[in-house]
């Protein structure tokens, strides 16, 4: 909300803005925030809630940045081309405007605690990271990261030179290198989703796995990708592609470390340093559903929030942190801060709302700012009087604000949507119309306690207008429907509804004066049309006398009768978007929309239904974008505004603009509504999305689906308990419908949803249907020979055929291009072969031969060749492609494939080879296919006489009928047909004499008899006959079956055969593929190793760009490291001739002045070192490495002097011109020695600067050693692998079995040789062996016995030493008298106990002894502490005494020097002669008594051995 003030002849000014942070908010000073609201700056004193107002004259607020220290605050502004302005604090005052490359917006912006430095992060398209010397508006450095967008940017509290930025799927620290006046930007990145530092290989480096030698070199994975450029350095597969974390917020501790908390729940702890990477572990559990969005680092631990709305606080200790929560402020928190002193926390909701949390004895929650729910709807001034106004949210919170400062006055919440609201001109009462179709009315009697006075319920439609006329006497709603209601605003009157009418479309606007004079209502209603290039009023005059008496103007239903009413309608001929009465209802005031003019049209008196307004006065509104119109209390002002934000002022009369002022942005949409006070010097306005509450607003929707979800659960289940219920007792379907309209609504989206969905479905079918059609073009009608199987007649045993598609014109004319060349390359071959073993010389001395001897001669050539050819073996050819007589002369030998060419032809000719082959095959299948429909046939007809002889017998048997399967034939089109005959037995039958029938046997004559009797003998042999028949039909049903049998049999044994071809060819065309891959995997390689080389040689032109590049940084560091260094140099020399000069230029004085002034010249003023008191809760301490402490210290050192040079330290009688002279020439010089720090300092950072450089390009030049190396390596192996070949052989069953499968796979000095002649070599290493065998096992068992006697010879010899040994024990065994005498004794028991009790005796003599000595010893420790004692005093004194005779010894020094420096400098010359020759004369003296000692020595030695005692060996 913005309230600005219109004073007469002035321009307008804001009194206050009211709204709530969007972004993060930052401290200014300890009680001082700071955040951005639209296009303002609004400062709040959080402790008397005093505001300051800052506006961005050029639109709305960016990225915002306080500086603590220097009491400054940054932003930029959102237009194009942003602009970064610097204002100081409290002045507001602005310090400087910094211009970057950013084209768009800044995204961020950040301070450096420490230094006059600023980073600035822009967003698209540059995504450029730029650092500032913001004091002298230059860029030191930038970098750019494409498509990186950032999200937090922090500068390191303790060092200035690291910064880290973090995004959603990236965090970036980066390292800033100074030298002198040039800044660089080094970035590091990190880690991987579980928490783990990835080691970035490098791209041009990096190995595929270890492989065998025989398939080729080691080669990169670019190089197999085929990439050569920058790709190939950043390539990786898919299965090196780790997923990354993705950082939510970080912060910096006070050890150089950084905390970042990620969305998969890791708290990570990296050092800025090393980079070292640690994943922390929870030790109290925080709940899962907690997601941190903000940190902040204090002594008491780190404190983290999200959307849980708790603060929390983890105390880390190594690798762990335990959870500690300290309060819950009920809502998402979205930012925390910390104030500059660390007494406060700051908490930000994502609302909006501000809070404060104090770390006092007592600690307390205390409220900043408290968020409305959702984007403000409407405001207003609460009349009579203008000392308060009121808005309300869409969510139905009503705030009610003090004019005087905007302070927050009360809050009601109406806990339903809300689309428009005004207050009573007449009475202290509010009416808010909702979306459900009430009007609400407030009483603000007690502003401080707002409440609901009144409801009414107008309709169901959502009520979108609320106007009360200028007297405040009714109240105008205006619906969604098109209704409009007219109520009686007195409260004593219970707001009673006068009547309503209806307009056929959608209300945009209404206009409601009262005139007076006639005492008519006139309501303007601007109505949507469905032409959008015109615009349609309509005007209702409604009398007042027609309004007192609602009963008799209105219908039973409320509804207005048009005889009581006047209504015409206006149309314009343009579009509009707001449309405006005068008070005086005869003009009109409209803001057109596709054009942009503001426009006024007169109203006519004449009487007309339909009438056509034309402009009176166009003028040009200078706004952008749709707008709205509002007119002051008093009718002489009109305010427009749109789009763009910008507020005008302009007369009623000329529609002149006189006052304009920037409110609100057009990135939020401009302005939602204004509102004149009475007085019309108040303004009051809104902006359509100067909040953040979308979020808010979002959540209430969800819980608002929610419960309609559990709402409709609910009314289901009662709709199933009404099914049950007794008919009678049943309700109507219509009485569970909540609302028609929202199910109608909800039938239409599920239609469109299934239409979509079967739209969706029909073009998956269509694609489905592509598919098929490409699938049945390339696999089926493209195929010459289509796949067909051939089954057996009795097994199930099956044989396919080969599908062959027809060779393309391309490929016949490339292999009869092969073959044209292979037939020149043998042609020449052989005729080159000739040319070499025919010599002319040879043809001269042939002699002449007969043509006869010459045809004989070229039989014998010809067979020769025949044999030969029979004659080579199978296995040279690598395949079994004889086997069906294709040709092979073509194909090149397998040992001469060197080249690329040769390979491709090579190729070619395989895959002719397996054509060749696949043809022949086929044709055998097909022959076998003939074969097999032939005894089909072959067996129906005999089937027909098997048919017959069934039938005859009467067998009842299915006759078995093989027929071609559909494998077999699977193009035949089957049809039905009646292939079955049927036969009808012929049965041969005696008739029976009809009187057998008619007459029983006794009454038959004899001729009778007779007949029976030649009957009987008839049907005899006709059974004797059919007997026979059966006989020999059954004799032909076996031989029929027995034919069929040996047919399909026969069959069968040629199908087996067929398989054994089709295994063969298999064999063959996977032999022949298997040469084909071999060859391409060869070129393949050959590819790779060409890619490799140039992607090599790609790196090396950039690397050695990179090294020009580095070289000559190198050079320009080097160079200015060494003109610094000079200008140190001059500045040290300078340093010292100051000292110099001083001393001769006071050699006039006194010695005794000249002393002194000498001593206070280098006397220095005690700085008072800053103390950190030690209760302070700033983690971060006294961070002394300030650019600003820096530059203060010399102040704080020239300030200090003036207490040194106060005449109370000059020296007595010292010429005060002269102590004045003294103090500047001091001051000169403590000034060129703080210059001097300066410049060494510089000279460091320079130095190490130039260090970096210098192992950058030491660093290069070893990538280009490297990729030397590789290189010389590349072209090696490319040599090696050209020669060395991959042959193909057949080998014979168990010339290849081995053991474990350990295979030998290095072949290098490996030859092929005939098998015959290793049979034979190892045959004859057999018979050697065998013979060497048998010597070596003679020669075993002979030196086993020389063993054996060598070993008893030397059992014996040691035996014999061991005997020898114990006569020498023996001889040589101590046999003392004690000895003797105890073997002497009979009784030991008292020789034992004599000697224990001389032992006691012995022991209590060393005990009284013992005792002695510890009191003599006590006594001497006493007496040596007193003689301490007086040491300790002694050493003291003396020590005082040094002290004294130091400074003595001090000044004397220091006198000498000045005064007696050369003859000090002869004594102690002389004094070193004569210690020098004393010392040389004292090393001879010592050289002799050393000789002389060393013969005294030799001698003593000589007679001590004389002496010494013989041990004789017994």
């Amino acid at each position: 909300i913005v309230v600005g003030e219109k004073r007469d002849g002035e321009r307008g000014i804001v009194l206050w803005v009211q709204g709530f942070p969007k972004q993060n908010i930052d401290f200014i000073d300890n009680s001082t925030i700071c955040y951005t609201c639209g296009n303002y700056l609004i400062f709040v004193n959080i402790e008397n809630e005093k505001r300051y107002l800052l506006q961005c004259m050029s639109g709305k607020v960016g990225a915002l940045a306080t500086n603590i220290p220097f009491q400054v605050v940054a932003f930029s502004d959102r237009k194009l081309k942003p602009s970064i302005y610097i204002y100081t604090f409290p002045e507001l005052n602005r310090k400087a405007k910094l211009k970057g490359h950013a084209q768009l917006d800044y995204a961020l912006l950040e301070f450096s605690y420490c230094g006059t430095y600023m980073a600035s992060y822009s967003a698209i398209p540059e995504y450029e990271l730029m650092l500032w010397n913001w004091e002298k508006r230059i860029i030191l450095c930038s970098r750019l990261q494409p498509g990186v967008e950032v999200s937090q940017m922090t500068f390191n509290p303790m060092n200035w030179q690291q910064m880290c930025l973090s995004s959603a799927s990236a965090l970036t620290i980066w390292n800033i290198e100074r030298s002198d006046k040039t800044y660089y930007l080094k970035s590091v990145n990190l880690p991987a989703e579980d928490g783990t530092y990835i080691c970035e290989p490098d791209g041009m480096f990096t190995y595929t796995e270890v492989k065998d030698t025989i398939y080729g070199p080691e080669l990169l994975l670019s190089s197999i990708a085929g990439l050569v450029g920058i790709e190939a350095e950043t390539f990786k597969p898919k299965d090196d592609l780790h997923p990354l974390v993705h950082p939510t917020t970080h912060c910096w501790n006070s050890t150089n470390e950084l905390y970042v908390s990620c969305e998969e729940g890791h708290v990570l702890l990296i050092n800025a340093e090393n980079l070292l990477v640690t994943v922390l572990s929870r030790i109290a559990q925080v709940p899962q559903d907690t997601s941190i969005n903000t940190m902040a680092f204090h002594r008491e631990g780190l404190f983290v929030s999200g959307n849980d709305g708790i603060v929390h606080s983890f105390i880390v200790k190594e690798v762990n942190y335990t959870v500690k929560d300290y309060f819950d402020v009920q809502e998402p928190i979205g930012n925390i801060i910390f104030s500059p002193d660390y007494k406060l926390l700051l908490i930000e909701t994502i609302k909006g709302s501000v809070y404060t949390y104090s770390f006092d004895e007592e600690p307390k929650v205390e409220t900043i700012l408290d968020a409305y729910d959702g984007y403000i709807q409407a405001v207003d001034f609460i009349t009579p009087g203008n000392k308060y106004c009121m808005s309300v949210t869409i969510l139905g919170e009503i705030c009610i604000w003090l004019l005087e400062n905007g302070s927050h006055v009360s809050k009601l919440h109406l806990r339903t949507e809300v689309n428009d609201m005004a207050c009573c001109p007449s009475s202290l009462s509010v009416a808010v119309g909702t979306n459900e179709g009430y009007i609400q009315f407030l009483d603000v009697t007690d502003v401080a306690l707002p409440q609901v006075a009144h409801s009414v319920f107008l309709t169901r439609s959502s009520i979108q207008h609320v106007h009360y006329d200028q007297k405040g006497q009714y109240l105008i709603t205006g619906t969604s429907d098109g209704h409009i209601f007219i109520l009686n605003a007195n409260p004593s009157q219970l707001f009673e509804v006068l009547g309503f009418t209806e307009i056929n479309d959608y209300i945009e606007q209404m206009s409601v004066i009262y005139i007076s004079e006639t005492k008519l209502l006139e309501v303007m209603v601007f109505v949507k049309t469905s032409e959008s290039e015109k615009s349609r009023l309509e005007i209702f005059f409604l009398p007042e006398a027609t309004l007192r008496d609602p009963g008799k103007c209105c219908n039973e239903r409320g509804r207005l009768k048009n005889d009581f009413f006047e209504r015409k309608i206006y149309e314009i001929n343009h579009p509009l978007t707001s449309v405006l009465f005068d008070l005086n209802c005869e003009q009109l005031y409209g803001y057109c929309s596709h054009v942009p003019y503001i426009c006024s049209y007169d109203i006519p008196k004449k009487v007309f239904f339909f009438i056509v307004l034309q402009p009176k006065i166009k003028m040009q509104s200078r706004h952008f974008g749709t707008g709205i119109l509002c007119l002051s209390s008093h009718g002489k002002w009109l305010a427009s505004t749109a789009k763009d934000g910008i507020l005008s002022i302009r007369d009623i009369n000329n529609l002149e603009t006189f006052a304009q002022i920037q409110c609100h942005s057009y990135q939020a949409q401009g302005i939602r509504s204004l509102a004149f006070s009475l007085d019309g010097r108040s303004i009051l306005a809104n902006g359509r999305e100067d909040g953040t509450l979308i979020k808010k607003f979002k959540g209430k929707k969800n819980e608002i689906k929610e419960g309609m979800k559990t709402l409709a659960k609910i009314i289901q289940k009662m709709m199933e308990e009404n099914d049950l219920a007794p008919e009678i007792a049943q309700l109507e379907q219509q009485e569970y419908t909540l609302d028609i309209e929202e199910m109608k609504k909800l039938y239409d989206e599920n239609d469109k949803e299934e239409a979509k969905i079967r739209k969706e479905t029909e073009m998956g079918n269509l694609a489905k249907l592509y598919l098929w059609n490409i699938l049945k073009e390339e696999c089926w009608d493209s195929m010459t020979i289509k796949g067909q199987g051939l089954m057996s007649f009795h097994t199930k045993l099956k044989v396919q055929n080969f599908p062959m598609k027809e060779r393309t014109p391309e490929e016949l004319k490339e292999l009869e291009t092969v073959l044209r060349i292979r037939k020149l390359e043998v042609a020449e071959l052989k005729l080159r072969e000739q040319i070499l073993e025919a010599p002319s010389s040879a043809s001269l001395l042939t002699p002449v031969k007969s043509q006869e001897e010459e045809e004989e001669e070229d039989d014998e050539e010809e067979d020769e060749v025949e044999e030969e050819e029979v004659s080579t073996p199978f296995y040279l050819l690598g395949s079994l492609c004889t086997s069906f007589t294709t040709n092979t002369d073509m194909l090149n030998s397998q040992l001469e494939l060197h080249t690329r060419e040769e390979k491709i032809n090579q190729i070619i000719l395989l895959k002719d080879i397996i054509y060749q082959v696949k043809i022949i095959f086929n044709r055998e299948f097909d022959a076998t296919f003939e074969q097999k429909k032939l005894e089909i046939a072959r067996v129906r007809e005999k089937n027909i006489r098997i048919q017959e002889i069934i039938m005859d017998l009467d067998l009842g048997e299915e006759v078995w009928q093989p027929e071609i399967e559909d494998c077999e034939k699977p193009d035949l089109i089957l049809t039905v047909e009646d292939n079955e005959v049927l036969f009808t037995p012929c049965h041969y039958v005696i008739p029976q004499p009809s009187f057998m029938v008619s007459k029983v046997e006794e009454v038959w004559n004899d001729d009778e008899r007779k007949r029976v009797k030649e009957y009987e003998k008839k049907v005899k042999e006709l059974n004797e006959e059919k007997e026979k028949y059966k006989k020999s039909l059954d004799a032909e049903l076996k031989k029929i079956q027995g034919s069929i049998e040996e047919l399909t049999q026969a069959f069968d044994d040629n199908l087996k055969k067929l398989f054994e071809r089709k295994v063969l060819a298999e064999m063959v065309i996977n032999q022949e593929e298997l040469k084909i891959a071999n060859l391409i995997f060869s070129l393949v390689l050959d590819e790779e190793l060409n890619t490799r080389e140039l992607g090599l040689n790609n790196f090396l032109e950039r690397k050695q760009t990179a090294k020009k590049n580095t070289s000559k940084e190198v050079f320009v560091a080097r160079d200015e490291v060494d003109t610094y260094r000079e200008n140190y140099d001059n500045l040290v020399a300078e340093d010292k001739v100051i000292e110099r000069g001083f001393k001769k230029e006071f050699v006039e004085l006194s010695s005794h002045h000249a002393e002194i002034l000498i001593k206070l010249f280098k006397r220095r003023p005690r700085m008072a070192k800053q103390r950190v008191q030690i209760e302070s809760t700033t983690p971060f301490g006294t961070r002394i490495g300030s650019e600003r402490l820096k530059k203060d210290n010399l102040a704080q050192i020239m300030k200090a002097m003036d207490d040194l040079d106060n005449v109370n330290h000059m020296p007595e009688g010292l010429d005060p011109g002269i102590w004045q002279y003294f103090c500047a020439a001091r001051r000169t010089k403590i000034e060129n020695e703080q210059r001097v720090k300066r410049k060494a300092a510089g000279l460091l950072e320079m130095q190490a600067f130039l260090r970096r450089r210098i192992e950058e390009d030491e660093k290069i030049q070893s990538d280009i050693d490297k990729i030397f190396q590789e290189l010389f390596v590349l072209q090696k192996d490319r040599s090696n692998y050209q020669m060395d070949l991959t042959v193909q052989f057949l080998l014979k069953q168990g010339q290849v079995e081995t053991e474990d499968l350990q295979f030998m796979i290095g072949f290098s000095d490996f030859i092929i040789i005939n098998r015959s002649i290793i049979e034979d070599l190892n045959k004859a290493i057999r018979t050697q062996g065998m013979k060497k065998v048998a010597n070596l096992v003679e020669k075993k068992n002979y030196q086993k016995g020389i063993s054996q006697i060598e070993w008893d010879h030397k059992k014996m010899e040691m035996e014999m030493e061991d005997l020898t040994q114990r006569s020498w024990d023996i001889q040589m065994l101590f046999f003392s008298r004690a000895h003797q005498r105890y073997i002497s004794e009979d009784d030991h028991e008292i020789t034992i106990g004599f000697q224990i009790s001389q032992m006691e005796q012995s022991l209590a003599a060393l005990e009284k002894k013992h005792k002695k000595d510890v009191e003599f010893q006590k006594r001497l420790f006493k007496d040596l502490r007193k003689i301490n004692t007086k040491k300790d005093i002694a050493n003291y004194i003396l020590s005082c005494n040094l002290h004294e005779h130091l400074v003595c010894n001090s000044e004397r020094k220091h006198i000498c020097q000045s005064f007696g420096l050369p003859l000090t400098y002869e004594k102690i010359s002389r004094e070193r002669n004569e210690a020098t020759l004393q010392q040389q004369k004292l090393i001879n003296i010592s050289k002799e008594q050393f000789e002389q000692i060393s013969i005294l020595q030799a001698e003593v030695e000589r007679l001590r051995m004389k002496t010494f005692p013989a041990l004789i060996h017994m």
